[in-house]
């Protein structure tokens, strides 16, 4: 069980205009660093948070899912994010993990943000993806399933490591969005990558990003405001199992289990 090597991009994004967007977001994967494992994009980045998935929806053999594919065979990454997909005559807000050997897993946003109409457009989905790479357990969620803290309880000590949040989160809350990243870690006993947009969207509702890394005790390795930025970290496993053996507090947790 080695180490991890992750890569986040924190992006602006053209409102509404994927094919501008992969464009873009195909030169910021060329950029990073050639060791990582993990590309982490925003959510929906190739619209921006859209309303309208009856215009942008793509079904799971669309040019997007071509996309990551290919970009993650030629870099030999896992690539990762969430855009909008149709599927059985419904809409989701789809986080996409494609590995470089094309195999493609997949998570649907629990929960909705109905502030925005989202859970009149969208479906909500009803069970976490935990992922797998070199004896790491990662756990994939979007954007507002960030504040609710029972969706990413761990339910036993080991159930995963690392958690990833991709996100369009207005600045107007980026309060919120940082020490909610930081509680996640800290409750949990595991990294928590947190990866934002910035910009203007559609609304001129502006994201100043705060994308974060976290580690295990809370303590913030990465944060970025404001600017778009490329970063590469590599997130040490001994770490992990040290701040769960030093403090064990899990082992006095509350069994519960998730009625859907």
């Amino acid at each position: 069980m080695g180490n991890l090597h992750i890569s986040l991009i924190q992006t602006d994004l053209f409102w509404e205009d994927k094919f501008r967007n992969l464009e873009m977001l195909e030169k910021k994967i060329a950029a990073v660093e050639a060791a990582t494992q993990i590309v982490v994009l925003p959510e929906m980045f190739t619209t921006g948070f859209s309303m309208q998935p009856k215009l942008f929806a793509e079904t799971m053999e669309g040019p997007t899912i071509e996309w990551m594919i290919e970009q993650a065979a030629l870099h030999k990454i896992i690539l990762t994010g969430s855009i909008i997909i149709e599927e059985d005559n419904k809409f989701y807000n789809r986080l996409l993990w494609v590995l470089p050997t094309g195999q493609v897993a997949y998570y649907n946003k629990r929960h909705l943000f109905a502030f925005a109409g989202e859970d009149k457009e969208y479906t909500a989905g009803n069970k976490r993806l935990i992922a797998q790479v070199n004896g790491w357990k990662i756990c994939l969620q979007i954007c507002y399933d960030l504040r609710f803290p029972v969706w990413a309880r761990k339910q036993t000590p080991d159930e995963y490591d690392l958690l990833i949040y991709v996100a369009n989160w207005p600045e107007r809350r980026n309060h919120a969005w940082k020490t909610l990243l930081c509680a996640r870690a800290i409750e949990n006993q595991t990294y928590v990558v947190g990866v934002n947009r910035v910009g203007k969207d559609g609304h001129q509702i502006n994201h100043s990003g705060d994308s974060m890394i976290v580690d295990p005790m809370g303590q913030v390795l990465y944060y970025k405001a404001e600017d778009e930025d490329i970063v590469y970290m590599e997130l040490e496993k001994n770490v992990v199992l040290e701040a769960r053996e030093k403090f064990p507090f899990g082992k006095d947790a509350d069994s519960f289990s998730i009625e859907l």
